[in-house]
């Protein structure tokens, strides 16, 4: 397939997005969705972030309608009470990008409902998200999820007797099991839709290894890992890039709004992660059916057992 830009998007007219996170990859997919005619919300923990957003996006495309909603993924309340104010603003919603995310914090931190910060953020969160938007998506036109995986969920392995990695905490090894989990979450859900008659494409996107503030954040700008981007800012390709065509694929906006394919939520890796200990190839139609069945009893595992 041949690479493809922000032009080939399609007019969206009348269509609405939710996108988690202010900037990066969620700004820039904003962005190109304002553009095509989406009504935008992006969702994010800091308001003047949120407004610095759509501020950009305004003075870009004056006509654009994109407005900000303040969520914090680590808080089950928090999102509990965007979802609540979303199905009381509107009727319906055509697209959510789970987009925001948290990577490789030195020290284990815990969120406001005291889960380990990177599962809480970058899963937890976005599995009630989903949950809560669920009947505005059912409502909504060729509604789709598209969940922001990664490489990292080759090395990914759900450790369910030390979910909250109070045990052993390596921060790598706990970005990878978040990112696992929501490529697992992205299968589970395409499936569970197409069986229930729920409308809803559920996909998984890999945006490749893109310059975004992820590594400044979390790490810090004078980590290993924070230097490495700065420096090296020359092997990371822009975050607008990285929303597009990554490999066109596995690209946010394409899975988005143009991927047609059978078997949506198909991630194409060609390598394997494990869960529990047992190697399965990461595609839809690979993974084991108890794994898979039991695939949304994961938050409500965690929430359950906080790993204490």
């Amino acid at each position: 397939m041949t690479k493809w830009t922000a032009s080939d998007i399609p007019v969206r007219d009348g269509r609405s997005a939710v996108i988690t996170g202010t900037g990066g990859l969620g700004f820039e997919d904003a962005l190109a969705l304002a553009r095509a005619g989406s009504e935008v919300i992006i969702a994010g923990r800091n308001p003047a972030k949120g407004a610095e957003a759509v501020a950009r996006i305004q003075g870009e495309i004056p006509a654009a309608m994109v407005r900000f909603e303040q969520v914090d993924l680590a808080s089950l309340r928090s999102v509990a009470d965007f979802c609540a104010r979303l199905r009381e603003q509107r009727n319906s919603l055509d697209l959510l990008i789970n987009n925001a995310g948290l990577m490789v914090p030195p020290r284990r931190q815990e969120s406001a409902d005291g889960f380990e910060l990177q599962f809480a953020t970058n899963y937890l969160g976005h599995f009630a998200l989903t949950a809560g938007l669920s009947p505005l998506l059912r409502a909504g036109r060729n509604a789709r999820v598209v969940t922001l995986s990664s490489v990292a969920a080759r090395s990914g392995v759900i450790d369910f007797d030390d979910l909250n990695a109070t045990r052993h905490y390596q921060p790598m090894r706990i970005y990878s099991q978040s990112k696992l989990a929501c490529l697992m979450f992205a299968l589970e859900l395409d499936r569970r839709s197409a069986a229930g008659g729920w409308g809803i494409a559920s996909m998984a996107a890999h945006p490749g290894i893109a310059r975004t503030d992820l590594l400044h954040n979390a790490p810090g700008r004078r980590s290993v890992t924070g230097l490495a981007r700065s420096l090296l800012w020359f092997l990371f390709q822009p975050a607008s890039q990285g929303a597009l065509s990554f490999d066109n694929v596995t690209s946010v906006l394409f899975r988005a709004v143009l991927w047609n394919g059978q078997s949506l939520g198909t991630f194409d890796f060609e390598n394997t992660a494990a869960i529990g200990g047992a190697s399965f190839q990461l595609n839809a139609s690979a993974v084991p059916e108890p794994a898979s069945a039991g695939l949304l009893g994961l938050a409500g595992l965690a929430l359950l057992r906080r790993g204490r």
